[in-house]
């Protein structure tokens, strides 16, 4: 007997790593599919916003009229990931945002863009996450950690959960609210898939 489909699950293909995270969404059992035009967010039960350049992002998004479709279907509770630059997007606030800088918004939390450096400060280290399912080893097991022009998360709201903190710098770097997950470093240049896999979880689980 055939196992039921997975949820659609889009990618913002804006900018930024749209093939490495269409990959490992498929390997934790989504269906992902690309997405960058008003017209195609019908068809998805969550979406991944992937990192890059959170001021190129916030311009194309106007560019491709996705600005506000993206911002009421957040704010109505469709379920979204963000990595690094997609944290930013995430983001009710910035405390360093370019001149007139938007972002859809949905995470109660002020975000610093560019906070551990530029590029050449970018860096790998093991974290430890909370949160992450069920599965033996979740909690024990660190998370190997690609941090690339990273933002950090200064302040969260009541509601918000701080699912993990960089040990370097005691500062929060992933965090749920309710359907929205967002990490300052980019799970999908790693084979570790735990992020991907409570996303898809967390997509089931709203659908």
């Amino acid at each position: 007997m055939k196992p039921p489909a997975g949820p659609v699950i889009g990618v913002l293909a804006l900018q930024g790593d749209v093939p490495e995270h269409l990959r490992a969404l498929e390997a934790v059992g989504g269906q992902p599919v690309p997405v960058r035009r008003p017209e195609e967010l019908h068809r998805i039960d969550g979406l991944v916003i992937p990192g890059g350049e959170s001021t190129t992002l916030w311009r194309l998004s106007v560019a491709f009229d996705m600005l506000e479709p993206l911002r009421k279907l957040i704010a109505s509770g469709l379920p979204a990931f963000g990595s690094c630059a997609g944290m930013i997007m995430l983001a009710d606030r910035l405390t360093d945002g370019a001149g007139g800088q938007q972002t859809y918004g949905g995470i109660d939390m002020t975000v610093r863009r560019n906070a551990f450096g530029r590029q050449v400060d970018s860096f790998e280290r093991d974290i430890a996450l909370d949160g992450l399912g069920d599965h033996e080893g979740d909690h024990e097991d660190p998370l190997r950690a690609v941090f690339i022009r990273a933002p950090w998360v200064e302040q969260t709201g009541a509601g918000v959960s701080i699912l993990g903190t960089d040990q370097g710098t005691g500062r929060i770097v992933a965090v749920r609210q309710g359907p929205l997950l967002a990490t300052a470093f980019h799970p999908e240049l790693t084979p570790d898939r735990r992020i991907h896999q409570l996303f898809v979880d967390i997509v089931k689980d709203n659908t």
